[in-house]
């Protein structure tokens, strides 16, 4: 498994299939566009809307969960105004020590999500003693 297959949903990164590309209906009985799914992993991933690219990489439901968690602490960063989305998402690809175009918390394992939310809550700290 390379990481290029992963994030370009050609294969799920915890069996090794190819998911299927479905519509979302089926994980939130409603659409909301189209999914890459390993049903046998619960894994998935949405796409940007009019492509089937995806938004980042397949996740299982604790990656899941980790990823709302970094978007969460990540996010207050500059939904405040303390920065702008890029500026912010550029700071963190310095501290990863990660190109721009792979710093996306989509993309990340759940090892990155905890880096993230560790990070984002000592930028915080220190924004919010600069206002």
């Amino acid at each position: 498994m390379n990481i290029e297959d992963i994030i370009s949903a050609k294969i799920c990164p915890y069996c090794g299939c190819a998911p299927e590309y479905v519509d979302s209906v089926r994980i939130y009985g409603r659409s909301y566009g189209m999914i890459y799914l390993c049903a046998a992993c619960d894994a998935y991933v949405g796409v940007h809307k009019g492509t089937s690219n995806p938004l980042g990489r397949s996740a299982n439901k604790e990656l899941r969960n980790w990823k709302k968690r970094a978007h969460a602490y990540f996010d207050v960063i500059w939904q405040s105004g303390y920065k702008s989305r890029s500026a912010a998402y550029e700071m963190l690809a310095r501290h990863l020590n990660l190109p721009k175009e792979y710093c996306h918390i989509g993309m990340f394992s759940a090892k990155t999500c905890i880096k993230v939310i560790w990070w984002s809550i000592s930028q915080v700290e220190v924004l919010e003693r600069q206002f």
